[in-house]
């Protein structure tokens, strides 16, 4: 039997490429959302997380929709 493998994007790296697609400067972002230029850039790299006062800033500046769903699960009995 072949399983197939769906890679999932994980939250922060959906946010990552939300950010980077915004066209909004770092410098600008952290500014408007009220994070540091450094914890934003070390976001950004995948050093470092944000708090999830700072994420929901962050979605709501770039007028992100979070939409929260059960993972799908694989029908074994096939």
């Amino acid at each position: 039997m072949v399983r197939k493998t769906l890679k999932r994007i994980q939250l922060s790296d959906q946010i990552r490429r939300a950010v980077e697609s915004s066209g909004v400067s770092q410098y600008r972002l952290s500014k408007e959302v009220r994070i540091s230029k450094t914890s934003l850039s070390r976001f950004m790299r995948g050093e470092r997380g944000l708090t999830l006062k700072a994420l929901d800033r962050l979605a709501d500046f770039l007028e992100l929709e979070i939409v929260i769903r059960p993972k799908r699960r694989w029908n074994r009995s096939k």
